[in-house]
């Protein structure tokens, strides 16, 4: 056993909050070590949303030049280099990844890259990477920052299957002919529609009743009515039962409708059914640190887990799954590890799916604040009725605000259309700014904005009765 190394704190997991965090404690003169198994600065910049965002882009790119000519623009046929679309992607992580390191190195904080598990409370053995031996570390105050990962369900011939998650499907240096994607939620749709544009054929499928089921069903509709259109099929209320073959040679998955029992085969399979906390064999039991019924780490609002001078930030601590999020998180145990006291249970938390044209929520929707017994009146626009998209031809979609039906105050918003997640941080400051709806009917936007929009939608509110 190693001579045991003390810490002011040690992180496990270098995800965004967590390195965020050993930053900034390390620029405050504390004794900081971050113990990352595999991607440097966690998944985000190298493996899930900004290689991911980067591909849906060239994606973007490719629709446009196909549909250069109903611009004015007349081009040749059009080809995909899905290597170059691949090397762009790298190079970007690449340049993100030497960030991490010079941060790294200027906050004085020390990167352990190795696989680290506890062995008693607040103490960690890391197995070095490329047999480096081990190094046991203690720390004063400890967070675990393990993040999640694609969930692979019980499906007879799946795991034979070598499916593909959204890791390697940012890997492939060839377009799937026959994708089928498992699942129609965020990953799930923004992986489909980008191959689609690369040039495969794409099929969705989803054991439930609509895509996205945490969303309002006008929304799952139209997104739906957006990948339809630009021939992705999709299956809804089908239960797969079993894959046969390999993913990138040939499968076929046979699954189960309220019809009887049918298949579709393709050339690769892509499964998107939801995440799984990276918490499981890493002795979590043995630093006294609780888990709930689905495997998170178990924290109060405070971030604190159960065992003392224990934190958990991010996705593996149940927060919602978004960077964004875990951005919120490092600024919570950053204050309550001085002595503050910031809470999760206080925050509005903003959503955005990068599908073109992108879905973005903010605040309550229409169905939650019914569950919630709270009384609202609703207003809806269609993305047609804003001026903006006569001229891009953006006119899919719609905006959607949830107003309280005692007062003026904005409570949710809702937008499919072009800029939405940029849209949507407007009315985010002003739901935060507690403005009443009425400010914003009002106000002199610019012509031709999207965000112009806000007129006549606001314009369509209900008087309050």
């Amino acid at each position: 056993m190693p001579q045991t190394e003390q810490f002011d704190v040690v992180i496990l997991g270098s995800g965004q909050g967590g390195k965020l965090l050993a930053w900034h404690l390390g620029h405050s003169g504390k004794k900081v070590a971050v113990v990352e198994r595999r991607w440097i600065g966690g998944s985000c910049p190298e493996v899930a949303c900004l290689p991911s965002k980067n591909e849906l882009w060239s994606a973007h790119v490719a629709h446009l030049v196909q549909n250069a000519a109903n611009f004015g623009t007349l081009v040749d046929a059009v080809k995909i280099d899905i290597r170059k679309v691949r090397n762009r992607k790298q190079g970007m992580i690449d340049r993100v990844v030497a960030f991490h390191h010079g941060a790294y190195k200027e906050s004085g904080a020390e990167l352990i890259m190795g696989s680290g598990r506890f062995v008693g409370p607040k103490t960690i053995e890391v197995a070095l990477n490329n047999g480096g031996g081990t190094r046991l570390l203690a720390g004063t105050e400890v967070v675990v920052n393990v993040g999640t990962r694609a969930t692979i369900p019980d499906i007879s011939g799946l795991e034979e299957a070598r499916a593909l998650t959204h890791i390697e499907a940012l890997e492939l240096d060839y377009v799937p002919a026959h994708l089928i994607v498992l699942g129609g939620g965020y990953v799930g749709i923004e992986m489909a529609q980008a191959y689609r544009r690369f040039g495969s054929r794409v099929t969705i499928i989803e054991p439930g009743r609509q895509l996205m089921g945490r969303e309002e069903v006008d929304v799952a509709d139209e997104i739906r009515n957006v990948l339809e259109l630009e021939g992705i099929d999709v299956i809804l209320g089908a239960q797969p039962v079993k894959v046969l073959g390999v993913s990138g040679d040939a499968v076929t998955l046979v699954f189960r409708t309220a019809t009887g029992e049918r298949q579709v085969e393709g050339s690769d399979v892509l499964v998107a059914v939801g995440r799984t906390p990276n918490t499981d064999g890493i002795g979590l039991e043995k630093a006294g640190i609780e888990l709930d019924a689905r495997g998170f780490i178990r924290v109060n609002e405070r971030l604190a887990a159960t065992a003392a001078g224990v934190w958990a930030i991010g996705e593996c601590a149940g927060s919602p799954h978004f960077t964004h999020v875990s951005v919120d998180d490092f600024r919570i145990v950053k204050t309550n590890m001085a002595g503050g006291s910031r809470r999760t249970d206080d925050r509005l938390v903003p959503y955005v799916m990068f599908t073109d044209p992108p879905l973005a929520r903010v605040g309550l929707s229409e169905g939650e604040a019914q569950r919630k017994g709270i009384s609202v009146r609703v207003a809806k626009l269609p993305m047609s009725n804003v001026l903006r998209t006569e001229a891009t031809d953006e006119s899919m979609g719609f905006m959607k605000v949830v107003v309280s039906a005692d007062d003026d105050r904005i409570l949710g918003f809702t937008m499919i259309g072009s800029e939405a997640g940029e849209v949507m941080s407007a009315i985010q400051t002003a739901i935060l700014a507690e403005l009443p709806y009425t400010k914003l009917r009002d106000a002199v936007f610019a012509h031709l904005t999207v965000a112009e929009g806000f007129g006549p939608l606001f314009e369509n509110v209900p008087p309050r009765e």
